[in-house]
């Protein structure tokens, strides 16, 4: 791995592995529209690209495969996140989510790229059994967690069709430094946070028993680095990558700290819980981020 590129590089975790690649010494290129995510996020040592990978003419006109002209790896994260906008939006999500997949994997076969690390998403399983093992049934409850699975399938089938080496990364509810505070795809940490400066009541959704297993932002740039350098074959296969316990809405909003408000009713998983036994056989990887710890220092830094 040498030359890579970062689809979402200027995002909450694309912007953490961009950070990290180029501390190894890699050449990294961005790729990103800004819809979510902020330029000033980017390392300067980056070559950034303002673009939106689901216009499909960037590939038609072979730009995106002469960007990527020498590049052996690409990461891709750039998304339309979030489950509840994504029942609301749904247009727009699959532009961004399948359409710009396909964009991407069009353009790495087309330009030899030899691997092809993809970010997906836990909401694949929908309302699952938990501890979750990757041969769990697949139901996904939202348009968001369906364009995951299809970005998956996609990367299995041009891994056949094409011989890319791809990989896909079943992330748990990330967390860690970047989080955006504003925004309609907050996630719930930084929507707390917001909340408690200014005052008002933590919003939770249904009864806040419903629980996640929070996964460190850094533990996700590792397993996808480690994805990239694995020796094998991967030929589209899938890992959960989550920290292997879980909390719930509420213990995590009495972590922050503040009054609660119930009320609003939206649909999403009960519970989410990884088995990451596959992960650590397969790419060597296992989590290490303390979310109790974390939250104490991030309370600090954001003076709540």
């Amino acid at each position: 791995m040498h030359k890579v590129i970062v689809t979402g590089g200027a995002g909450f975790i694309g912007s953490n592995l961009v950070d990290k690649l180029i501390e190894q010494g890699k050449t990294v290129i961005v790729l990103d529209n800004l819809s979510t995510g902020k330029r000033e996020n980017v390392n300067s040592k980056a070559t950034f690209h303002n673009v939106d990978i689901s216009d499909t003419s960037k590939v038609r006109t072979g730009w995106l495969a002469s960007i990527m002209e020498g590049v052996d790896t690409v990461f891709h994260l750039a998304a339309m996140a979030r489950v509840q906008p994504s029942i609301e939006k749904p247009i727009p999500f699959h532009d961004a989510n399948v359409t710009g997949t396909h964009n991407m994997l069009v353009a790495a076969r087309d330009a030899g790229v030899k691997r092809f690390v993809f970010s997906s998403s836990s909401s694949v399983y929908g309302n699952a059994t938990v501890p979750t093992s990757e041969k769990h049934d697949l139901n996904p409850i939202s348009p968001y967690a369906l364009h995951k699975l299809i970005g998956e399938q996609y990367c299995k089938l041009f891994s056949t069709l094409y011989n890319i080496n791809t990989v896909s990364l079943r992330y748990f509810n990330v967390y860690g430094n970047r989080m955006n505070l504003e925004g309609a795809y907050r996630l719930a940490i930084p929507i707390f946070a917001k909340q408690i400066l200014e005052g008002t009541p933590l919003t939770i959704n249904n009864d806040g028993e419903q629980r996640r297993d929070f996964t460190y932002v850094e533990d996700v740039i590792d397993a996808n680095i480690l994805a990239a350098k694995c020796s094998s074959n991967l030929k589209g296969e899938v890992f959960n990558i989550g920290n292997g316990n879980n909390y719930s809405v509420n213990e995590l909003a009495d972590m922050l700290g503040g009054e609660k408000s119930y009320g609003n009713k939206v649909t999403e998983p009960f519970e989410t819980l990884a088995d990451t036994t596959k992960a650590l056989q397969v790419l060597g990887w296992s989590p290490k981020g303390n979310l109790m710890k974390w939250i104490k220092e991030y309370k600090k830094e954001m003076g709540i």
